[in-house]
């Protein structure tokens, strides 16, 4: 794996560990919502995925920019696709996200970058 999603997925995976050991029953119920609403329903999981990125994005939270980055990824978005995801959240966002869009396309490209040297 690239090393900035290395070190994303061993952050995350680590302090959601941590969390989880002393998490009371609501933060547990969250944590399940969060995971049920992005199942297939009504919408598909590509669909919801790209929703939570341009939310994200607006929103300017790039641990949450990352993860929904690697979930459209596995869902099959393409690039096409994902530069009009990118446009959506600028235009809602307005030039203050402009700097998590640098970031989000640099990790992109190193997600894209893995996929295809494998």
């Amino acid at each position: 794996m690239g090393q900035l999603i290395n070190d994303f997925e061993a952050y995350r995976t680590r302090m959601n560990d941590r969390i989880m050991e002393t998490a009371n029953t609501n933060i547990k119920r969250f944590f399940s919502l969060d995971t049920t609403t992005y199942a297939d329903g009504a919408l598909d999981v590509k669909t919801k995925e790209m929703l939570g990125l341009v939310a994200s994005m607006v929103l300017r939270c790039d641990d949450c920019i990352k993860y929904h980055l690697g979930k459209c990824h596995e869902a099959g978005v393409k690039h096409d696709e994902m530069n009009e995801v990118f446009m959506i959240a600028n235009l809602v966002g307005g030039s203050i996200v402009i700097p998590h869009y640098r970031r989000a396309v640099e990790y992109w490209d190193e997600l894209n970058e893995l996929s295809s040297a494998q």
